[in-house]
């Protein structure tokens, strides 16, 4: 057996064994943190600051002005996902139903209309049709998707944007009560909005 003229030879794969198990433990000790960075926003955890587009306005609207002046409920939408969902159009419509109701216990009610940024405001628009928004109600949109991204609430599949979700948020900017949805269904309702409202 023909040994290497240069002793460096032979600790050059004993170098590169070491390079290896030192990157794999480094990797293994980030696994810990970078689950929790892709942690979900719940109950308890404070609210990811954002401002965004108002729909058929000329300003923005920041989350943590609003939620100083009192309860916020922030509720997502799929927005655009190539099409109009008829469950977030039945969700709006309910809200805006009981609008005046969920004005006693909330300061604002801010609906985010995610969607891939090209042609996302009229996208928007069409969404909301004739139809104006009663106080404390506003749409917002979230083009890139962006917002639903900080959240967490990114739906990673074909022909979808975001998870429908529900959250109050109090003065503080702390979410006091959170629902996400996995599905086109399992919406929050007014009755329960208004409900977790109150129990704050």
């Amino acid at each position: 057996m023909n040994r290497p003229s240069h002793p460096s030879m032979w600790l050059m794969p004993l170098a590169i064994m070491m390079s290896v198990v030192t990157q794999a433990k480094l990797a293994t000790s980030a696994e810990p943190s970078d689950a929790n960075s892709k942690k979900q926003v719940a109950s308890g955890d404070m609210a990811v600051d954002f401002t965004l587009p108002i729909v058929s306005g000329t300003g923005e609207l920041t989350l943590s002005e609003e939620y100083l002046k009192g309860p916020v409920v922030l509720i997502v939408l799929r927005g655009y996902p190539g099409y109009q969902c008829p469950l977030c159009s039945r969700q709006v419509g309910e809200l805006v139903t009981a609008a005046d109701k969920i004005g006693e216990v909330a300061k604002r009610v801010i609906f985010v209309y995610p969607g891939e940024p090209d042609q996302l405001e009229q996208h928007a628009e069409e969404f909301m049709g004739k139809t104006a928004l009663p106080a404390p109600l506003v749409l917002v949109r979230d083009p890139g998707l962006q917002m639903v991204t900080d959240w967490r609430l990114r739906w990673d599949a074909p022909r979808e944007t975001a998870y429908p979700a529900t959250y109050i948020i109090d003065h503080d900017g702390k979410v006091r009560w959170s629902k996400v949805s996995k599905s086109h269904g399992g919406r929050t309702s007014a009755r329960e909005i208004i409900e977790q409202l109150k129990a704050l």
